[in-house]
Parts: C-alpha cells; sequence; structure tokens
C-alpha cells in the first residue's frame, strides 16, 4: 500500500487538494480530524491539556476552546511544544490504527492529510511527499482577505511553521497555486494520476 503524505504550509490549498482527490475516490486520513477526534470532551488528551493549561482553555460544555488555546501556544514557543507533546502521539496511534484498518480493506493507496509533517513527524516514514506551496505574500493575502485575519494574527501563524523552501527540497511532487483555482485543479488531477501510477500492483 502507497502511504502519502500531502502537507502544505498554511493557506497554500492543501485542503482544497485533499477534499477533491477524496472526491476523486482516494483515501484521505485528515489529521486536523483526528486532532479533534483525541480532543474529545472526556478523552485523556483533553484531561491532561486542561492539567497544562487550566480551565480557561475549556468551555463550559466541556469542549476544547480552541483560540483560547491557540492564542496560548502561538505566543510561546514552550507552550506550543508542550501542547504538541500532549497530542502528536495520540494523533499518531489513531492514523497507524487507520493505516491498518485501510492495508485489511486492500487499499492501494492512503493519502495522509498532514500540515505539520515536517515539523511534527518523520517524513522518511511515508513513501511519496507531496507538498501544495504558494508564496509568502499570496499566503499572507488570503489569510486577511480570505480568512479574516488581522496582519498581525496572520504573520504569527505563518511564523508558527517551517518556511516552504526547505519543504519543496524534500518532497516528491510539488503542486505550485500562485494562480487561479482551476490551475491548482490541473495540477492537482496530474498530481493524483501520477500517485495513481505509483500505487499500481506490478503487472
Amino acid at each position: 500500500m502507497l502511504s502519502v503524505a500531502l502537507t502544505g504550509n498554511v493557506a497554500a490549498g492543501k485542503t482544497t487538494v485533499a477534499g477533491w482527490w477524496r472526491a476523486w475516490g482516494g483515501t484521505v486520513i485528515d489529521a486536523d480530524a483526528l486532532v479533534r477526534e483525541v480532543q474529545a470532551p472526556g478523552s485523556p488528551v483533553l484531561a491532561r491539556i486542561r492539567e497544562r493549561f487550566g480551565p480557561a482553555v475549556i468551555r463550559d460544555d466541556g469542549t476544547l476552546d480552541r483560540a483560547a488555546l491557540r492564542r496560548i501556544v502561538f505566543a510561546d514557543a514552550g507552550a506550543r511544544a508542550d501542547l504538541n507533546a500532549i497530542v502528536h502521539p495520540a494523533v499518531q496511534d489513531r492514523r497507524t490504527a487507520l493505516l491498518a484498518e485501510a492495508a485489511a480493506r486492500g487499499e492501494r493507496m492512503v493519502v495522509n492529510d498532514i500540515p505539520l509533517l515536517f515539523e511534527a513527524l518523520d517524513p522518511a516514514a511515508f513513501d511519496v511527499i507531496v507538498l501544495v506551496d504558494a508564496p509568502d505574500d499570496v499566503r499572507r493575502e488570503r489569510l486577511i482577505r480570505g480568512r479574516g485575519l488581522l496582519p498581525d494574527e496572520a504573520d504569527r501563524l505563518m511564523a508558527a511553521q517551517l518556511p516552504s523552501g526547505p519543504k519543496r527540497a524534500r518532497s516528491h511532487v510539488v503542486i505550485d497555486n500562485a494562480g487561479s483555482p482551476e490551475a491548482l485543479r490541473t495540477a492537482a488531477a496530474e498530481a493524483w494520476q501520477r500517485l495513481l501510477d505509483l500505487a499500481e500492483p506490478p503487472a
């Protein structure tokens, strides 16, 4: 089974590409969805987050206040490292279980949608790395105009990730997203076909 890692810095277009690949029949394991799953009310992960960051990051209904937690970890690299140490092992365990289920179903390929691949995991653990990338100024503009972030918020969010240059050098496939949505869709389709070809069993 071909294990693909799909990654990209914030506002590069990775989520859009992942959505197309899922619509085209791909099995996509979404790291953000796994994070929400392991942080559900009553989970050991949420209990450890409360213990480390205090009750202010827990809403009255028992769910995680992601905005409050985000403000803390973006302002403090040590706090961000502590959060990653709590969350990432649980996410990895869940991903491993889902990969095993996919293998048991006879899947030819699984796409692992992982925003922080280079920051949090070993890229060598995957057969193919696909990076969706866009220039910094384009991504910043998308965050401000498209998502309504203030300029300093956009800058902090972008600074929390490694720059894309070294990521490009370590990726097998790069999908550039500096142009139109149509151009991105074409590039995503070409990359998808390339992955399907790689996943074909030998004749």
